[in-house]
This record gives structure tokens, sequence and C-alpha cells, in this order.
């Protein structure tokens, strides 16, 4: 009699949503060391921002390409070494004397890094292990958990910080990370299992038919936009509100707020996905970004209207999250989840990169965030628009011809 697999649906789910938590958790308080390593490190704000730009691009860039290892040849080799990586990446960060070294460390390293451990990779676990009808559930709560880790280690971070300065603080976050190794385990697949067979396309085949579908380029277009957003307020965000003359403290919670009032977002359009239609979901969230930000920079500021803004964008953070891979699922199947999410998600990066360099360039150029914040209320309604036209109905295939006996 076959012994069952401890490795239940609940538990990868668990050991997911604790992944997200140290990895997405860890890399949204990279904004917190903007201030006293720039200050310390004579650095202007554009070096720090180029960095942490460079990052975002690496960690979309190398996406695709370890959803294709992920798929082939299993997500916990993935994640072993992105726990590795990503502790090199932060030591070597706190090492960094020039830019060019920051580049390196924080952009490269710790951009490949999170590749590695974040939502394509624990993602394409997920939608295998569970059948279609609990996917945008499932994903919800696994974003819900990437939230609870920025609300839980934004605190923790910035406690370092205070406590032990920038330096130690990276190190102690360095040690912190390779919690994710032994969790790795657990995402170990086995071939045959949850749906997880040998495809029936080639990869080739797989990606001339994503990115030749109309739906798939809207997609893409629109995750974009997310990721200039919120990569912009992740790093820019805490200087923000200290240039208004509050303290760190406020930014910092400002930060938590949005990653607890994520878990509550994340939750909901991960369970109304399941009910609703994704694509109008998706063009609501993008419509709603904007008109926030449209109050936040036209009220007065206070610590109440900081606090406001944070909940509202809290809702609307990583709630696209479970909806555009409940899209790419429900169009193409699962076989290559973790390579067609990374593909998306490359797109998110590009924009995370544009966000981030430039909030530093325009900040260096103008002395003000504004400009920025317009152009991320532009954005928001280019993508609310474009994910209208999406058609979520699964491809057509024409099975392969089977051979002559």
């Amino acid at each position: 009699m076959k012994k069952a697999d401890w490795r239940t649906p609940g538990i990868v789910l668990l050991a997911g949503g604790i992944i997200l938590t140290l990895s997405m958790g860890t890399r949204q308080g990279f904004g917190l060391f903007l201030k006293p390593m720039t200050f310390d490190l004579g650095w202007s704000r554009e070096t720090f921002a180029f960095a942490l730009a460079l990052q975002n691009l690496l960690w979309g860039a190398s996406q695709p390409f370890l959803g294709m290892i992920a798929d082939r040849m299993g997500a916990g080799r993935v994640l072993v070494a992105g726990a590795a990586l990503y502790a090199v990446g932060l030591v070597l960060m706190a090492m960094s004397t020039t830019g060019w070294e920051l580049s390196f460390t924080a952009g490269v390293v710790l951009g490949i890094a999170q590749g590695c451990t974040t939502f394509s990779i624990v993602f394409g676990v997920l939608t295998r292990a569970y059948p279609p009808e609990r996917r945008s559930m499932v994903l919800g709560l696994a974003s819900a958990a990437g939230s609870f880790g920025q609300f839980a280690m934004l605190p923790y971070a910035q406690t370092l910080i205070t406590s032990f300065g920038w330096f130690n603080a990276l190190l102690i976050l360095a040690a912190t990370v390779m919690l994710i190794a032994p969790l790795a385990t657990v995402m170990v697949e086995r071939r045959g299992e949850h749906g997880h067979a040998a495809p029936a396309q080639s990869i080739g085949d797989a990606l001339r038919e994503s990115f030749t579908h109309r739906s798939f380029q809207l997609l893409t277009a629109g995750y974009f936009v997310c990721g200039f957003q919120l990569a912009f307020i992740t790093v820019h965000f805490p200087a923000y509100v200290a240039d208004k003359g509050f303290t760190a403290n406020v930014g910092m919670a400002a930060l938590a707020i949005v990653g607890l009032f994520n878990i509550i977002g994340s939750y909901a359009s991960g369970a109304l996905g399941a009910r609703y239609t994704k694509k109008y979901l998706l063009c609501a969230i993008y419509l709603l970004r904007s008109l926030a930000i449209v109050c936040f920079i036209s009220v007065p500021m206070s610590e109440t209207v900081i606090y406001v803004f944070a909940a509202a964008m809290g809702v609307l953070w990583l709630s696209t999250v479970p909806l555009t891979n409940g899209v790419i699922g429900g169009i193409f199947g699962v076989a290559y989840m973790s390579m067609l999410s990374g593909f998306v998600f490359l797109s998110h990066q590009i924009g995370s990169f544009i966000g981030v360099w430039l909030g530093g360039y325009l900040y260096d150029t103008t002395g003000s965030y504004q400009l920025v914040w317009f152009i991320s209320i532009a954005l928001g309604v280019f993508a609310g628009v474009a994910n209208l036209p999406i058609e979520e109905r699964p491809v057509a295939r024409v099975p392969a011809p089977r051979p002559a006996a």
C-alpha cells in the first residue's frame, strides 16, 4: 500500500505562505534603509533608487527562466538556491561602499534571489496542488501571506535599524531569510501528481501561444502599471513622509498599515475572483488606486491622511496578484504556470524599475515627488481601461495526432 504524502495541499499552502512572508516582507523594508545609508555613505537618493530599481528589473528578468527551471526541475531546488543567494546578497549589500557595489549586491544579486523565492515559483506549485475552482481563493491566501510579511517584517526591520544600525540590521535579515531553505522541502513536487504530468506542449509552443494571445498582451500591459505604482511607493514613501516633516516611524507605520490592509485586499480579491469576472475586478483596482492617489495629494498632509491613504492602498496593493495569475491559469492551464506568470511579472518589474528610478531621478532634478504621483495616476487609468477587453475563456487547442498503430 502506497504511503500517503505528508505534503498535503494545506501544508503546501502554509509553507508557501511563510516563504512569501519572509521573502516579500524583507524586500518591502528596503525603503527604510534609504535615508540612513545615503546619509552615512554620502550617496544621492538616485544612487540608492537605481540599485533598487535594478533589483526590481533583475527580479522580473530572471523570473521567466527561473519559472522554466521550476516547472521542469522542481520549485524546491529553485527556492533553496534563492534562500542562499538572498542571504549572501544582504551581507554584500551591508558591505557596499560605492554606488556600483550597491547596484551589484542590492540590485543584481538580491533581484535574482527574489526571482527564486517569490510569487511565480510558489504560485506554480499551488496552482498544480489545487483544482481550478479553488485556485483563485488559494492564490489570494498566498498573496495575503506576502502581505502579512510586509506588516510583520517592516516593524522588525525598523527595530533592527534603530537598535543595531543599518549595517547589523542587514546581517540579521540575512540570517532570517535562510529560514526559507528548510521550508522549500515542502514545495517539492512529484511528477504525475496534482496534475503535474509531462506537459503536452513544448516550451516553444506555450510561448508562441501566449505571446500572440491578445488577452495575455493586455494583462501584461496592465501589470506594468502595477509594478510602477507599488515599487515607487515602497521605496520612496518613507522618504516622502520624512520630507513633509514626519518621523521615520510614521513612514514605517504607513508601510506596515499597507501590509495589514493588504492581507484583507489579497484575500478579498481571491474570494471575489472565484465568483466574479476577474478582468472587471482588475479594472476597478487600477482605477481606485488612481482615485486614492488623487485624494492623497489634494488634501493637507497629516498623520491621519497618511494612514488612511496607506490603508486604502493596502486594500488595493497585491489584490492584482491572485486575479492576474488566475487569469493566466484559466486561459493557458497550469503546465507552464511559473514560466508564463514569470513573463507577465517581467512587465511588472520593468514598471517597478522605472517607478523606483524615476522617483529618485525626478526628486533629485525637481526637489519633489509631485510629477511621479501624476504619472502614477495617469498610468492607473490606462491599466484600468487595458484590462476591459481581456477574454478569460481557455484557449482551444488542437490535440496532437496520435501515431498510427
